[in-house]
């Protein structure tokens, strides 16, 4: 921006100003301080103190004035005397030695401006327009350019200094990052000849590896070899017993036929003796006109006082247990089965009271006298009892209590030995003592469960 002459500038200017003033060049950091205190003033001044072009701005803040209308406040500020005039007592009040320097007239004054700050000095004289201020301003703006000038070569300076700087500090990294370089070279040397070392090992231990896989691929064929080897052979084997075994059961069968044929022909003559034996003891029975038998041997022995009669209870029995063993027994002839009451009860259903365990087992007995039509007693322990027990027998079924100081196995015994010698005699019980004894007498013992077992399948 240059500076044109104004004739109503206090005190005037000369001609020579007038020209300098046209070809005036402001320095920027000047028009920069002009314009930022005009923008500042604006805000003070009325309507009509305010240049029509600046009036659109007037309402803005300081700031936005100098950043939107800057060339316009800096062509107002050229053209418009009383506008400059206003920046210039604001720009007096802030600065009032530098302002009253600018306004003397004497070459002193000009010399005791170069003290002050040149960018205050510019702008006052800018401003102020006193006598000479282009002068006064031209040297203001050398100055400012002059400390421009040596603020650049600082900057240099410093620049070139922090460029060393900076070039001393990449060489330090260089270096550093050399040696770093080097070190992690030599390291990584290291280890490849670490995992060379450790390849060479691990090629050695896969060819071994190999070597093991195909010796026991070897060792796996053989054994299969020898498997298939032995599966033939024990197939051969198993067809030889398989074949031994057939003869083996042929010739058993050819036996057994022979021993149904020997047992046959002598259950013939058994049979025919027993005929024989039957028909002659008929015929005796009638040639003698003896009686049929009333009373028998067991009748009489364990005769408790106040013992009960025999009545008619009935049940059915069912087969469980061996039915060739105790079944056969009761199939024989005239067959005595003598009962130890409370052993068997106990052995099978103890934790019952003892007149339900006695009603069970009578009940259960009734219905298997009447099926094989066996001759049975049962003896029960009586000789702790208070008073007599009175119950109702089944029919076909003796009961007997033992009477005071007298075990059942004690009555059991003398049903034994009452018994004549020949006559079938099974006795019930667990009991190995009541069982060793009566085996010498030539009775038949038989354990408890087996009586529970065929007595709950009837």
């Amino acid at each position: 921006m240059s500076a044109a002459p104004h004739p109503d500038t206090p005190g005037g200017e000369t001609g020579d100003e007038a020209r300098d003033a046209a070809t005036l060049v402001l320095p920027d950091a000047v028009l920069q301080r002009v314009v930022s205190l005009a923008a500042e003033k604006l805000g003070s001044l009325s309507t009509t103190d305010v240049p029509p072009m600046l009036r659109r701005v007037a309402r803005f803040a300081p700031a936005r004035r100098a950043k939107l209308a800057g060339p316009a406040i800096a062509a107002a500020l050229d053209s418009d005397v009383v506008f400059r005039q206003r920046v210039g007592e604001l720009a007096a009040e802030r600065l009032p030695a530098v302002a009253m320097l600018v306004r003397d007239q004497g070459v002193e004054a000009v010399d005791a401006l170069d003290a002050e700050d040149p960018l205050e000095v510019a702008t006052m004289a800018f401003l102020v327009r006193s006598p000479r201020w282009t002068a006064v301003l031209a040297r203001a703006s050398a100055a400012l350019q002059a400390r421009a000038s040596d603020r650049t070569d600082d900057d240099r300076r410093d620049q070139m200094a922090r460029l060393r700087e900076q070039l001393e500090a990449v060489r330090a990294s260089s270096r550093e990052q050399l040696t770093a370089a080097r070190a992690e070279v030599d390291t990584v040397r290291a280890e490849n000849t670490k995992l060379r070392q450790r390849l060479g090992a691990a090629r050695e231990a896969t060819r071994s590896a190999e070597a093991q896989a195909r010796q026991a691929a070897e060792g796996a064929a053989q054994a299969q070899t020898a498997a298939v080897e032995a599966t033939n052979a024990a197939a051969a084997e198993g067809r030889r017993l398989r074949h031994r075994l057939d003869e083996v059961e042929a010739a058993l069968e050819t036996s057994r036929r022979g021993a149904r044929e020997d047992r046959a022909t002598e259950s013939m003559r058994a049979r025919l003796l027993l005929d024989t034996l039957l028909e002659a003891a008929q015929g005796l029975r009638r040639e003698l006109a003896l009686p049929p038998v009333v009373t028998r041997p067991a009748d009489h022995v364990g005769v408790a006082p106040g013992a009960a009669g025999v009545d008619d209870v009935s049940a059915r029995g069912r087969t469980v247990d061996n039915p060739d063993l105790l079944g056969n027994l009761l199939a024989l002839p005239q067959v005595h089965v003598v009962i130890d009451g409370y052993n068997v009860t106990k052995t099978g259903y103890g934790d019952l009271p003892l007149e339900t365990q006695r009603a069970r087992l009578l009940g259960g007995l009734g219905a298997l006298a009447a099926r094989t039509s066996a001759e049975v007693t049962v003896v029960f322990d009586g000789q702790d009892l208070d008073v007599p027990v009175r119950l109702a027998s089944p029919r076909g079924v003796r009961v007997r209590f033992s009477p005071g100081g007298v075990s059942a196995d004690d009555v059991i015994r003398d049903l034994v030995r009452a018994e004549p010698e020949g006559r079938p005699l099974v006795v019930v019980s667990s009991d190995r003592e009541v069982a060793d004894g009566v085996r010498r007498t030539g009775a038949r013992p038989v354990a408890s469960t087996a009586l529970l077992r065929l007595l709950d399948n009837r």
